[in-house]
């Protein structure tokens, strides 16, 4: 996550629920109804996750990784339930997990998010880009599981019927986007772009679930306008992976963190929605700038982001526009197990700043060994936030590292 530090209150722990249209009520049964329709008819004989205890199968033996992406995620795991909270921290690493669990297929995950800490009871009515982590988590979850959990399909669905009848999605300044806040609120311009944007590629998702083009019509909305107002692509894009925005628009961080690389993962679910080569030249395009070092976001020797925290999410859209494009982006890879080795190994036993503690595998939320990093408690080591990036980060690689990379017959570079 990306927030300034300014001298003004935290706004996470009393975050206000975004008000909701009542009316909405109604529609959100009848979409809901509907996916569950839709999404039976497709998946035969969906699997119940909720068992008797009488009826409950024995526990297998606990999975033990071998390959070294692999154990380092569940090592890093291990905390991360452990301090595990059910909001976009814990969404986080619920999208890492997801990874994990396509390339391990462990039941002890598995169960983590269907009886112990189930995903339909994450938080609720909170900021929009909130919603859009949570329900990222579930659609991730649903795929890895070969979409027979309806549950998670239907949440998701209502999450995203709840937020859209809120009226955040608008063009109130000038421009389609979603907002973590509905117009005319006095909180309406909090936190960043490319974060409430998220709520675009949860759009494509669920466009790929119920195959209602209305989603997939919203998402294009957002990254194109319509006649009465551009997208986010003209109000921000100015090509050959630049993006640029207005200083201060956001409380917390600039309107456009990480050079833009969030918009990477929109890029990329509205390349894998539509087919349309305009969405994967600029997710390349974008990726390729911000991962060079002459452009001064990474390090030019490990890669490691060297002025802000979030370096789950931002590993992530780095490695989602890898996956349309591994041609034009074959060094993202080696890039990122560079960054992701140095926080490992605390610079190379060089850091002047705690970024891995070695008793319990606790990670720093900033990645830069010598600190100084802007962003949202960039200094804590260990916590859900910090942990839930991690795992995010080492999650996704390690499904990228076993399961991507074979199948096209690369290697990091």
């Amino acid at each position: 996550m990306t927030k300034r530090r300014r001298k003004q209150p935290d706004p996470r722990p009393s975050r206000h629920p975004v008000p909701f249209v009542k009316g909405g009520i109604v529609v959100v049964s009848v979409v809901l109804a509907a996916v569950l329709v839709v999404v039976a008819i497709r998946i035969p004989s969906p699997v119940s996750t909720h068992h008797p205890a009488a009826l409950s199968p024995p526990v297998p033996p606990a999975y033990v990784p071998s390959e070294k992406w692999v154990a380092r995620a569940y090592a890093l795991d291990v905390l991360f339930h452990r301090v595990y909270t059910p909001c976009w921290e814990g969404a986080y690493g619920a999208i890492g997990d997801a990874h994990l669990f396509a390339v391990t297929g462990d039941s002890a995950l598995l169960r983590f998010y269907t009886v112990g800490h189930p995903l339909t009871e994450m938080c609720r009515q909170t900021w929009i880009d909130d919603q859009a982590w949570v329900c990222l988590a579930e659609m991730y979850w649903w795929r890895f599981t070969g979409k027979t959990h309806v549950e998670w399909a239907a949440d998701a669905v209502r999450r995203y019927a709840e937020a859209r009848e809120s009226g955040a999605l608008s063009r109130s300044e000038g421009f389609w986007s979603w907002y973590n806040f509905p117009p005319g609120t006095a909180r309406e311009q909090v936190f960043t772009n490319s974060n409430m944007n998220q709520m675009a590629t949860v759009a494509c998702w669920l466009h790929e679930v119920t195959h209602d083009q209305k989603y997939l019509d919203d998402a294009l909305l957002v990254w194109n306008g319509d006649d009465s107002a551009p997208g986010v692509e003209k109000t921000y894009y100015r090509g050959n992976g630049r993006w640029v925005g207005k200083a201060g628009l956001a409380a917390f961080g600039d309107p456009l963190p990480w050079m833009g690389a969030g918009y990477c993962s929109i890029a990329s679910a509205l390349y894998s929605a539509t087919g349309d080569g305009k969405y994967r030249t600029i997710a390349a395009a974008t990726a390729k700038r911000v991962m060079n070092p002459s452009n001064g976001w990474v390090d030019p020797v490990d890669y490691y982001q060297i002025r802000m925290d979030g370096s789950g999410a931002f590993t992530h859209f780095l490695l989602d526009a890898y996956q349309i494009a591994p041609g034009e982006l074959q060094d993202i890879p080696g890039k990122v197990e560079k960054s992701l080795d140095y926080v490992w190994t605390n610079a190379h036993g060089k850091a002047s700043v705690l970024l891995h503690r070695e008793s319990d595998h606790g990670i720093r939320n900033g990645w830069n060994g010598k600190g100084g990093e802007d962003g949202y408690r960039v200094g804590e080591v260990g916590t859900v936030h910090a942990q839930g990036e991690a795992v995010r980060a080492f999650g996704v690689y390690a499904y990228i590292v076993n399961l991507v990379l074979p199948r096209s017959g690369g290697a990091p570079r």
